[in-house]
């Protein structure tokens, strides 16, 4: 088993197929096909049922994503162990966030560490699912995720303790389709949500999400949904195209107005904490630097 065979495996694993996880590592086809197949017989045992043009992990695939990922995990750490000639990290930095908070906190994060640190690259991925945060990192996925906040659980996984570190909070602000009647009230009392369907993400999704409904179910009203999307980053141009409303990030809300929306705060007030969450011990030099640069902000 060499390095690139456990890479593009997880990159099968994670984009669920041989075409994009070829598309991702900018390779071909039957470059990452060969290696997968080169693996399993090295290993004596399928790693995917291949369900014509799909991948689906066997039972000993799923076995070895865990060990996989941390085989990566411990190169990446080893290489982000080395210091450059001036005594700063380098190597890569693996980070997972909320779709939400990739462009804020995490771009200015980041921009500012790029910047006193430009030997470290950055790799972003997305956090669909904040259940998933102690697994992330648990298996080397990453050493920081990004997320809202309190964490359910506590912080504490199988005995071993997650750190968390508040960052700042988000606020969600109304915001309507371009042409729509605006609201006398602004803020806009919640009891007085406009009766029109919204663009929602599934129920459950994130603690954001929830408390949401919660707060509009306390007020009296419910949402109604007029269309579900998983990806939370497309919300904004289906209230613009005028398939409904949404309660977004108040930073997207208040550049949503150039683009002809209609917008209002809200009250009671909705906001949610969010910060970083990640194992103190397993933390590389980069990523000790990263979590001391977003505490300082």
């Amino acid at each position: 088993m060499d390095l690139h065979q456990v890479e593009y495996f997880l990159a099968v694993v994670d984009h669920k197929g041989i075409t994009a996880a070829a598309t991702a590592l900018d390779l071909a086809q039957p470059t990452v096909s060969q290696a997968v197949r080169a693996l399993e017989r090295e290993l004596g045992v399928p790693l995917f049922h291949r369900i014509g043009r799909g991948m689906v992990l066997t039972s000993a695939g799923h076995s070895l994503v865990g060990p996989a990922r941390r085989i990566l995990r411990d190169v990446v750490a080893a290489e982000g162990s080395l210091l450059d000639d001036a005594g700063r990290p380098r190597g890569r930095l693996d980070i997972v966030a909320m779709p939400a908070l990739a462009a804020d906190p995490v771009a200015r994060l980041v921009g500012a560490f790029r910047r006193r640190f430009p030997a470290v690259v950055v790799r972003i991925g997305d956090l669909r699912d904040e259940s998933a945060t102690p697994t992330l990192i648990r298996d080397g996925h990453c050493e920081i995720v990004v997320r809202h906040l309190p964490m359910a659980d506590g912080g504490v996984v199988d005995g071993g303790g997650l750190a968390v570190r508040e960052l700042g909070e988000h606020e969600y602000w109304l915001v309507l389709p371009p042409g729509s009647q605006p609201p006398a009230a602004d803020p806009l009392p919640l009891s007085q949500l406009p009766e029109i369907p919204h663009v929602i993400v599934p129920r459950g999704s994130s603690q954001a999400v929830d408390e949401i409904e919660q707060a509009v179910s306390a007020a009296g009203r419910s949402i109604t949904p007029s269309v579900v999307l998983e990806h939370r980053e497309a919300r904004l141009p289906f209230v613009l195209a005028g398939v409904g409303a949404s309660l977004l990030e108040r930073s997207v809300a208040e550049a949503a107005v150039a683009r002809g929306a209609v917008v209002r705060a809200v009250e009671p007030r909705i906001s949610r904490a969010y910060g970083l969450v990640y194992d103190p011990g397993a933390l590389s030099p980069a990523g000790r630097e990263f979590v001391a640069l977003a505490g300082a902000g």
